[in-house]
C-alpha cells in the first residue's frame, strides 16, 4: 500500500468575496507562536501551538513581497500525505515560486496526513489526535494573520483529500473565507461511494486504526455533517472553485517526460493505473457538487478537464488556471 499512498498524495484551496474585510477574530487563550525560523527568500517555518491538539504545528509561510500595507492571505493545504517526505506543494510543484511574485501571504500547515483536516471524534492509535477544523478555522487564523499583518481577506485552497476538507472548513464557518478552491477533491462523504473513498484514504492508504474514530459509525450524523454535497447551501456567499479531470491519461504529465516521473518521484504505471481511476471517481463527485450548487443558485466556477489523472502536474497547472479567480476574490492583483 506504500505505492498507493504515494499515488494518492494531493493538496487544496478556498477564497471569498472581492474587497470584503472581515473583523478580527479573537484567538483562544493558549493558541500562540512558539518559534520562527527563516528557511529561504521570504520563507519561514512558524511553529504554532494548538490547544485542541496539544502540540505545536509547523506552518510553512511565504511572506508577501511588499509588506508596507496589509495583504491578503492564502491558506494552501497539502493532500493526504500532509506535506512531509516530499508529499506537499513545495516538493511536488513550482507553486511556491509561482506565488512568490504575488501580493499575498501564503500559509501551509504541515502534518495531518490522512486526517481529512477535520475534528476527529476520538484519538487514533496510528494517526493520533486530529482537531484540524478547530485549528484551521479558529486557532490558527488570528495568530498567523496578526503575525503577518494580513488584511482579513482569505482564500482556502485544497487538493485531493484536502479539497474535500477545504469545502467543509468553509461550510463550518460561513462568511469567514472569501473563497474556497477544491482541486480533485471528492465533495461527498456520507453515501456509500463517498464513505468508501474516505475509508480507503484513512485506513488503507493512511494506515489509520479505524475511520470510525474520525466521524463515528457510517450511518452516524457526523458523516452527513461533514458532507459538502449535503451541506452545499452553507456555501452561499463564498466564492467556489472546483476542478477535476476525467481520469484519461494525456500529455505532458502522464508521459515519461513529466519531471516527477523522470526523477523517480512517481512511477508512470502507478500514475496512470492508479491515478486514472481515482480521478475518474473524483470527477463523478465533483460534477455532483457543481450540479448541486447550480440547483441552489450558488455561483461556482468549475474547471471540468476532459483529460488528466490524479497527479501533481495537473494541480500545478490548476493553480495557474485558478489564480485569476482567487485573486479577484481576495482583492489581489492578477499578474
Amino acid at each position: 500500500m506504500a505505492v498507493a499512498r504515494w499515488a494518492c498524495t494531493g493538496g487544496l484551496v478556498i477564497a471569498g468575496l472581492a474587497g470584503a474585510v472581515y473583523p478580527a477574530v479573537a484567538a483562544p487563550a493558549e493558541s500562540r507562536i512558539v518559534s520562527v525560523a527563516d528557511v529561504g527568500d521570504r520563507q519561514q517555518t512558524v511553529m504554532v501551538f494548538s490547544p485542541a491538539m496539544d502540540r505545536a504545528i509547523p506552518i510553512q509561510v511565504l511572506r508577501a513581497a511588499d509588506t508596507t500595507r496589509p495583504r491578503p492571505i492564502m491558506y494552501l493545504l497539502n493532500g493526504s500525505g500532509g506535506g512531509p517526505n516530499n508529499s506537499g506543494w513545495d516538493a511536488q510543484t513550482d507553486t511556491v515560486d509561482f506565488l512568490r511574485g504575488k501580493d499575498l501571504n501564503v500559509v501551509t500547515p504541515v502534518g495531518g496526513s490522512n486526517s481529512y483536516y477535520t475534528d476527529w471524534l476520538r484519538d487514533d492509535a496510528v494517526l493520533g489526535r486530529n482537531k484540524w477544523q478547530t485549528f484551521l478555522d479558529d486557532e490558527l487564523p488570528p495568530v498567523i494573520e496578526k503575525y503577518l499583518g494580513a488584511n482579513g481577506n482569505r482564500t482556502l485552497v485544497g487538493v485531493s483529500m484536502s479539497g474535500t476538507s477545504a469545502l467543509n472548513l468553509a461550510i463550518a464557518k460561513p462568511g469567514f473565507w472569501n473563497s474556497v478552491a477544491s482541486y480533485s477533491g471528492c465533495p461527498q462523504t456520507s453515501d456509500a461511494v463517498g464513505h468508501e473513498f474516505v475509508r480507503l484514504t484513512v485506513e488503507n492508504w493512511g494506515g489509520g486504526q479505524s475511520v470510525a474514530n474520525m466521524w463515528g459509525p457510517a450511518d452516524g450524523p457526523l458523516w452527513r455533517a461533514n458532507d459538502p454535497l449535503v451541506n452545499a447551501d452553507r456555501l452561499r456567499g463564498t466564492a467556489v472553485y472546483l476542478s477535476a479531470g476525467s481520469g484519461i491519461p494525456a500529455a505532458p504529465y502522464d508521459t515519461p517526460a513529466d519531471p516527477r516521473v523522470l526523477d523517480g518521484r512517481i512511477p508512470l504505471p502507478v500514475q496512470i493505473g492508479f491515478g486514472g481511476p481515482i480521478e475518474a471517481a473524483i470527477h463523478y463527485c465533483t460534477v455532483n457538487m457543481a450540479n448541486r450548487l447550480h440547483e441552489l443558485n450558488i455561483p461556482v466556477t468549475f474547471d471540468d478537464r476532459p483529460v488528466g489523472t490524479h497527479s501533481w502536474g495537473y494541480w500545478e497547472e490548476e493553480m495557474r488556471r485558478a489564480w485569476p479567480f482567487l485573486a479577484q476574490t481576495i482583492g489581489s492583483e492578477v499578474r
